[in-house]
């Protein structure tokens, strides 16, 4: 494949004096390339596995969009979109170019955005051959039309053992993650997770495609016999990937989508799973989708045997493995579905006190989505150790460059124009909060998952929780109905009532922030 006709020169980019240019290498070669390098090992299984250094997770804090006038007034500025003037990032593009000279470095051309009207040419130039790898697999293969296409792509400029100096360049530490729409460049520096690649094109994406009509969503689908579409939406560790694996439907995606007026389509061509715990009995096709090709990070690899110990979190919980989705079995290889029949929020809850399934009004949905909680786990951002109650807006807020309220607006007008159902699920907690109860067994999170998608949890019915307003049924196939009313699987009463009405008082002083959202969605949280 060669160069994109239509991206710029690296000269444009000031990458001039490189050393050797690989251009789009194909994964046996890539493969080769990494281990001649020694940026990694070859497990048993046929997986590549990379170490990451000291950033096993996304660096949120270091993230930052540089303040054009063009885009300024449009930009949810704040702790997660932080501001950087255009002399700073200048300043980062020299250095990085600078740092490359006499550097070899590998190019890959690929896409984002599955639906022919919204799909957009990306280029990633890195200096890691596994990073070249992970882009190859987790991005879209061009095509012939990406080559000659009008519409405007994007470039990733990755240089993760560049160390940035926040005395010179304006950064906050030795990382830094800046994205310019002007200039449709990203800068990465200071860290080899290979994530931060995928998630500045979500962001990019998730700026512009809501001026074309279109919601971004930070959720997996797949789609039954029936050709009903199902969404999860969830942060890290919800349940996204797992849950979407599912033997007996298809797979569009696992982690970001976008809906427009002709359905779902995927962002990317494969999949990002975490491996902690992973097991074949219960994962069966991530297990089986690791094999050559596969980029495993951090996983920790027998000295002898480089067999994959998949319990192993000395290094992080948040091992991941990448891989191009028609390594799973069962998928949707045009990456597009029709209108979805149900969404499925996610969230890990570490109170124990929400219930393991319930169905949500128009406006409790949009409550839901706009708070977005969940607790974060271990090792998904750097420093998160142990699991943290937190809000996410729209379950992906650290990579929304618009206000929360413009994508919750998108949804409800979806929501109610295709007559969509709508759940929330606690795949965390029960029994006692995190420390006391026990995690959601999946076994029973599969078994709510399959009676919401297939419309049999509707015929169940319900009893309205007192603390949060949900309508919670009291009957599920495969799912004792003891799990199901969250109080009765506590044993002292007391305490959950107690941690039920902390965490309401969480959701409420959180959802201040939307003082814009009409009277009826702010009623439809806790009482």
């Amino acid at each position: 494949m060669t160069m994109m006709m239509s991206r710029k020169a690296l000269e444009e980019y000031g990458l001039v004096n490189l050393g050797k240019i690989h251009w789009n290498l194909s994964p046996a070669t890539l493969i080769e390339q990494a281990l001649a390098r020694n940026e990694g090992q070859l497990a048993a299984n046929g997986a590549f596995c990379a170490m990451t250094g000291s950033h096993t997770g996304r660096s949120p804090k270091d993230k930052f969009i540089v303040s054009n006038e063009e885009h300024v007034d449009e930009i949810w500025w704040g702790d997660i979109n932080q501001p950087m003037a255009q002399e700073a990032f200048d300043t980062v593009r020299r250095s990085l170019a600078d740092y490359l000279q006499g550097r070899d470095v590998f190019v890959h051309d690929a896409a984002a955005g599955a639906d022919p009207r919204y799909r957009m040419p990306i280029q990633i130039i890195t200096e890691l051959a596994w990073h070249d790898l992970f882009a190859h697999q987790l991005f879209l293969r061009p095509t012939e039309s990406d080559q000659t296409s009008d519409r405007p792509g994007f470039t990733i400029l990755c240089v993760p053992h560049f160390r940035t100096n926040p005395r010179v360049h304006g950064t906050r530490s030795d990382a830094a993650v800046i994205i310019d729409f002007e200039e449709r460049l990203v800068l990465i520096a200071g860290t080899e997770y290979a994530g931060e690649m995928k998630k500045s094109i979500f962001t990019v994406l998730n700026y512009i495609l809501p001026a074309e009509g279109v919601l971004p969503m930070h959720c997996s689908a797949n789609v039954g016999s029936d050709d009903k579409v199902a969404l999860f939406f969830g942060l890290s560790g919800t349940g996204k990937t797992s849950l979407s694996a599912d033997p007996e439907r298809r797979l569009i995606g696992d982690d970001e989508h976008g809906w427009g007026d002709n359905g779902v389509f995927n962002f990317e061509g494969g999949c990002y799973a975490k491996c902690i715990n992973l097991s074949e009995k219960h994962e069966p096709q991530i297990w089986n989708a690791i094999r050559f090709g596969s980029v495993a990070e951090n996983v920790v690899l027998d000295e002898q045997t480089r067999i994959p110990d998949y319990t192993d979190a000395s290094r992080t919980e948040n091992t991941r493995v990448a891989y191009p989705v028609d390594f799973i079995d069962n998928v949707i290889t045009s990456g597009m579905g029709q209108q979805p029949d149900a969404l499925i929020f996610l969230s890990a809850d570490s109170f124990g006190v929400l219930p393991p399934i319930s169905k949500l009004t128009t406006e409790q949905a949009m409550y839901y989505f706009l708070s977005g909680y969940t607790s974060k786990l271990a090792g998904t951002e750097t420093g998160v150790t142990t699991p943290q109650a937190t809000f996410s807006s729209c379950f992906g807020a650290a990579f929304l460059p618009r206000r929360p309220e413009e994508y919750a607006s998108l949804l409800r007008e979806r929501i109610d124009r295709h007559n969509v159902r709508c759940y929330l699920l606690n795949t965390g907690w029960t029994g006692g909060p995190y420390g006391v109860g026990s995690r959601m067994k999946i076994g029973y999170t599969r078994a709510m998952v399959r009676a919401a998608i297939s419309g049999e949890i509707e015929k169940a019915d319900t009893v309205v929780d007192s603390v949060f307003g949900l309508h919670v049924p009291t009957f599920c196939p495969d799912v004792p109905a003891s799990v199901l009313i969250p109080r009765e699987t506590w044993i002292d009463k007391a305490a959950y009532d107690r941690q039920a009405t902390e965490l309401a008082a969480r959701f409420k002083k959180n959802f201040e922030q939307f003082s814009n959202v009409g009277a009826d969605v702010i009623q439809a949280g806790p009482r």
